[in-house]
């Protein structure tokens, strides 16, 4: 499957986002912040990058729901989004 950049553009905007927040989170981190804070703010950045996977995961999907003639491997899509799990 192939990933449209305009389909993923949202995709690619929070993971850049998510991208920056890890860069706090290392900050932190090497500044001593408390473990608390720390994985508070690393479980974000995981949260949004699980999100970021299931979105591509849902274009592929609603790619081969809308297209007849998809080339998409429904098999190896669900294995795709399993992984995620």
């Amino acid at each position: 499957m192939d990933l449209e950049p305009a389909d993923i553009k949202p995709v690619i905007t929070r993971m850049k986002r998510a991208h920056g927040h890890l860069g706090s989170v290392i900050r932190m981190m090497e500044e001593g912040a408390d473990c608390e804070t720390v994985l508070t703010q690393l479980a974000a950045v995981d949260k949004a990058l699980s999100r970021a996977g299931y979105a591509i995961v849902a274009t592929g999907l609603q790619r081969c729901l809308t297209d007849e003639d998809s080339d998409v491997d429904l098999a190896k899509l669900e294995k795709l989004f399993l992984a995620l799990a």
